[in-house]
């Protein structure tokens, strides 16, 4: 009699919407804090006002990206169940119409065309809108949109992101604030890019690379848009 040989299998795809919101919401906390702080500075504002303007992006930070994450997803929601209602009533209204669509979306991936439609008459006899949200409209529990997930993880992970350049500001020196602001933020935006990487599965160089690069264009950018101004006043 054979046995089959069964194994633990690891998936990462499973952490897509809580990965998402975390990476985005800890990648924008270092990138507009350390930014605004930098652009503060560089238009000569003495630290106690950059650390004001640094303790202000932390707390409208996390409310404006637990609000968009929220609605953002909400919206995604909103369009799934639209979707799922309407397949339900097509399965209601015309079963068999509903059994030839699925038949033909497991003949284009390569299943003969009897074994295709007697996959798809046991799997709708099972749970007819479950398959058809899968393998028609791509909904699954897995990608599902969560939006009280994506809001909370998002406004946390941008309140540890936004923190850390904060706190540099907190232990530097007046005359050294600006060089350490940007080569801390610089390293939080490169271990952020490592561990996104490594908890999604994909290559640790390329995203490491990725998140430092657009760090340091935003940090360069808002601080010479802050030196101009604050010669200008």
């Amino acid at each position: 009699m054979m046995r089959l040989s069964t194994h633990d299998e690891r998936h990462v795809v499973s952490r897509i919407g809580w990965l998402r919101a975390a990476v985005l919401g800890a990648n924008d906390g270092i990138i507009s804090t350390s930014s605004l702080i930098l652009g503060v500075a560089a238009a000569a504002a003495p630290p106690s006002e950059v650390l004001v303007a640094g303790v202000a992006s932390i707390v409208a930070g996390a409310m404006a990206m637990a609000a968009g994450e929220y609605v953002s997803v909400s919206s995604q929601a909103d369009t799934e169940q639209a979707d799922l209602r309407r397949e339900q009533a097509e399965l209601l209204s015309d079963p068999a119409h509903e059994l030839e669509e699925l038949t033909a979306i497991y003949m284009q991936r390569g299943v003969d065309a009897d074994l295709a439609r007697l996959v798809a008459q046991q799997l709708m006899a099972k749970d007819a809108l479950g398959v058809h949200a899968r393998d028609e409209l791509g909904i699954s529990e897995i990608t599902a949109a969560r939006p009280i997930q994506a809001a909370l993880t998002s406004a946390a992970t941008f309140s540890v992101g936004a923190a850390l350049p904060l706190l540099m500001v907190v232990v530097s020196p007046p005359n050294a604030l600006t060089l350490m602001v940007t080569a801390s933020s610089l390293v939080f935006l490169a271990s952020l890019g490592a561990i996104g990487a490594h908890a999604g599965g994909a290559g640790v160089l390329r995203a490491t690379a990725r998140v430092t690069f657009w760090g340091a264009a935003a940090m360069a950018l808002t601080a010479g848009i802050g030196a101009l101004v604050g010669r200008a006043i």
